[in-house]
């Protein structure tokens, strides 16, 4: 896998000289902010970005942007964050070079990975080097991780690099890139920022595309991607692959409707073979070769009163059956956009539940110690000891009510409590991050500031326990400063 990603970064940077003006390829999960200006311009049917599928490509939004009648008449807030959004979009896509320093340092890495999660560890410094040439965009970012939960020692981090070339309509990447996809803010089920990225290769639509004939012409915008990739960490089985599929419809306006697979295969000690890839069966008459997740989301944006709202649900299934024994896991929320002076509070209400029910709607019917783990994998759907989804692993529920707003100097504040039941009795082994069961209230509050040269985020995270073996109160702060240098 580094040796063909070498080789695709010569063959990249040899095509960048002679290719035309074009933008770099997306804006990367993790910002609060961007993603709910994206979703209250795509609710307002100004740019379809389609915000339930990250990374989201800078080419659509700025063609959106560009095509838009005049907004003089739009609400203030949207006026606000069409702002922001034109001139991130410029900044990030500018022709030439960008260079970034990243600090970030706690006593305590963060329990709840939401969306806009920073580092993986108690401390990370990484150096990032970004070239845009053409239709080609090479970003390299290396550094070190100290402290990360499960891991030990300091640890080569070159999270985040990949080499992107754009052919038309459609983008190939080689890298180390993070996703999130679904339309939860504070948790994914299947592929989420939760677990590092590792190395993989990549095909995606470079922003949203139609269907050109009259049968298929109703389902508006879509973008697809598809992904593959090697786990190298050490694994019971080495060298495992991962792939993964999504696809995101856009069928009218603010409806965006999502479906992926992602599964782990081959390795050693099993059989590999480029058919199990596309072999969808997994029942007890005709079991599964590999380890893998069915996902469904919807999520619907409107105006109520003038008000923005959204509310959305995600379903992960395991088997090949999605309605009986689907062995499903569940997502649900909702949020309302509070106009507040020039901008809106985002307010959202969260339930995730990785218990599998053995059939879609059984809730009282219960399998537990499957969403994360595979009995021919025993390492799971994990990466470096967390899985690819939900950051609170197996058989494990969480309720959050969170906050966040941006005021007029652009600072983002995000006030998040959570109610965090961490594992069952049942469970055993098939949670890595506790042996036993804990229910934890926990609550952060965070600010981020921009700067001329960068952005200063400073988070504070109290909890009245902890993940066993440990016990009782603890508190963490949490630092985090991006230099950017153009």
């Amino acid at each position: 896998m580094r040796r063909l990603a070498a080789a695709l970064t010569t063959v990249l940077l040899a095509a960048a000289a002679a290719a035309p003006l074009a933008a770099a390829p997306w804006a990367s999960v993790g910002d609060d902010q961007l993603r709910s200006d994206l979703t209250l311009l795509n609710d307002a049917g100004i740019a379809q970005t389609m915000v339930t599928q990250w990374p989201v490509p800078w080419r659509g939004v700025l063609d959106a942007l560009a095509d838009s009648p005049t907004l003089d008449a739009q609400p203030k807030y949207i006026q606000q964050a069409i702002r922001r959004v034109r001139a991130r979009a410029l900044r990030e896509t500018a022709e030439g070079g960008r260079a970034e320093t990243l600090l970030d340092a706690t006593n305590r890495p963060a329990l709840v990975r939401g969306f806009n999660a920073e580092g993986y560890g108690k401390g990370t410094i990484q150096e990032t080097a970004e070239i845009t040439a053409g239709r080609s965009d090479l970003h390299v970012q290396l550094g070190a991780i100290a402290g990360q939960t499960g891991q030990h020692g300091v640890m080569f981090d070159a999270d985040g690099s990949y080499l992107a070339q754009r052919f038309g309509n459609v983008q190939l990447y080689g890298g180390e890139v993070s996703h999130w996809w679904g339309p939860g803010w504070v948790s994914a089920l299947t592929y989420s920022n939760n677990a590092r990225p590792f190395p993989q290769l990549g095909i995606s639509t470079a922003g949203p595309l139609r269907f050109k004939t009259p049968l298929l012409s109703w389902l508006g915008p879509f973008r697809a991607e598809a992904v593959v990739g090697l786990l190298d960490d050490t694994r019971i089985a080495h060298r495992t692959a991962f792939d993964a599929v999504r696809v995101t419809l856009n069928p009218a306006r603010g409806l965006e409707i999502g479906g992926s697979r992602t599964q782990i295969l081959c390795g050693s000690g099993h059989p590999c073979s480029v058919t199990d890839v596309f072999d969808l069966r997994n029942n007890e008459a005709s079991p599964s070769k590999t380890a893998s997740e069915g996902e469904f989301d919807v999520r619907y944006g409107w105006r109520l009163g003038g008000v923005p709202v959204e509310v959305y649900t995600q379903i992960m299934n395991e088997d090949s059956n999605p309605i009986t024994h689907s062995f499903s896991s569940y997502l649900v929320g909702g949020s309302v956009y509070v106009p507040v002076a020039l901008n809106t509070m985002r307010i959202t209400a969260e339930y995730t539940s990785s218990i599998s029910t053995v059939n879609l709607f059984s809730f009282s019917d219960v399998g537990y110690g499957i969403s994360y783990t595979d009995s021919k994998y025993p390492d799971g759907l994990r990466y470096r000891g967390r899985d690819f989804g939900f950051s609170l692993d197996s058989d494990s529920r969480l309720y959050t009510l969170q906050a966040n707003v941006t005021d007029s100097y652009d600072r983002n504040y995000t006030l998040s409590l959570h109610r965090a039941l961490v594992s069952r009795p049942q469970t055993g082994t098939a949670n890595v991050l506790t042996p036993t069961p804990v229910n934890i209230n926990y609550a952060e509050a965070r600010v981020a500031t921009p700067f001329y040269i960068g952005v200063l985020s400073l988070s504070g995270r109290v909890q009245d326990d902890q993940l066993r073996p440990a016990h009782g109160f603890t508190a963490a702060a949490e630092v985090t400063f991006r230099v950017k240098v153009k």
